[in-house]
């Protein structure tokens, strides 16, 4: 029986892995397969503070957190969760991917979410070599070239309105012929000069492989099946994110995407006594590092109280 037991191993995990050791609870840190969640695959992290010298290599940061957190006390353990069973005020159980079960009197639910990717084997083959889901994350490094936004929602549009801060031209590609962002939003980009816009059309391909980089996008018009390629130094995901919530989405409060829902905007409390929640899983909005940490510090506290409260 752990007192305590954190699923995620990125920004939110770590913070409350280090919150809780520090209230020595001796955490148990399931990391998944790979540590340090989306942090961990991205390259040049500028806003997260601290970091005045041209930011920090998101592996590095996550590197960072991971040390310090095992320094307190806490336990990392490369494991993902199958299944779970919780029970109201606990204890909770664990059902690993190993088919060994594990029991918990307090469990934090940090596991983060994925972006949606188009599936081509060239976007995987140069991500983080300028394909990106996270325009705040990495648009500043794009000064005064053309970028592509591939999307039509809201997400899209505050994308592509934010890179025009730093890029020459944004071009936006959308595979229908009218936006499904909100009116105000489409406003937004439309009145935005450095916006343009390619209707109808589809990625089939982006440029270039070989070279380590994008160069541009092959773009093929779903009506005339016209293909065309625009040149490009970075491209830029935005339809829509994916929470790794599956495990949990039984017994815990979930919006209809899966993101999991609190019980007050500002505590980590989930609708089952004993579980808290912090980072992307239960935030589709900000999706940021330092939003991330915060939350895994409020999830760390509250998690520290309800357990003084059990006499733990």
């Amino acid at each position: 029986m752990e007192d305590i037991i954190i699923v995620g191993s990125g920004c939110a995990g770590l913070t409350a892995a280090v919150y809780t050791a520090r209230a020595e609870l001796n955490p148990l840190v399931l990391s998944g397969t790979a540590m340090g969640g989306q942090l961990a695959e991205t390259t040049s992290v500028e806003n997260y503070p601290g970091f005045p010298e041209g930011g920090i290599e998101g592996p590095q940061l996550m590197q960072a957190m991971q040390k310090q957190a095992q320094e307190f006390g806490a336990r990392v353990e490369m494991k993902s969760v199958k299944s779970t069973s919780l029970k109201p005020g606990g204890p909770h159980r664990l059902t690993l991917n190993n088919d060994n079960n594990i029991d918990c009197r307090a469990l934090i639910v940090a596991t983060g979410a994925r972006a949606r990717w188009l599936g081509l084997p060239s976007e995987e083959a140069l991500r983080n070599k300028g394909v990106s889901a996270c325009a705040t994350c990495d648009g500043a490094l794009y000064k005064n070239v053309p970028v592509v936004v591939i999307g039509g929602g809201d997400a899209a549009m505050e994308d592509a309105n934010f890179l025009t801060r730093f890029t020459s031209q944004v071009t936006v590609i959308h595979r229908r012929d009218k936006l499904r962002a909100s009116r105000i939003m489409q406003e937004r980009a439309f009145n935005n000069p450095n916006i343009s816009f390619r209707w109808n059309s589809v990625v089939e391909e982006i440029l270039d492989v070989n070279q380590g980089k994008v160069t541009g996008i092959r773009v093929r018009n779903k009506e005339s099946g016209e293909i065309d390629t625009i040149s490009c130094s970075g491209v830029f995901l935005a339809i829509g994110h994916m929470p790794n919530t599956d495990p949990f989405v039984e017994y815990l409060d979930h919006d209809e995407q899966g993101y999991l829902v609190l019980s007050s905007p500002w505590r980590s409390f989930t609708n089952v006594d004993g579980v808290f929640a912090a980072g992307d899983c239960a935030d589709k909005v900000y999706r940021q590092a330092v939003t991330a940490a915060g939350m895994g510090c409020r999830a760390a506290m509250d998690a520290e109280q309800w357990l003084a409260g059990q006499e733990v």
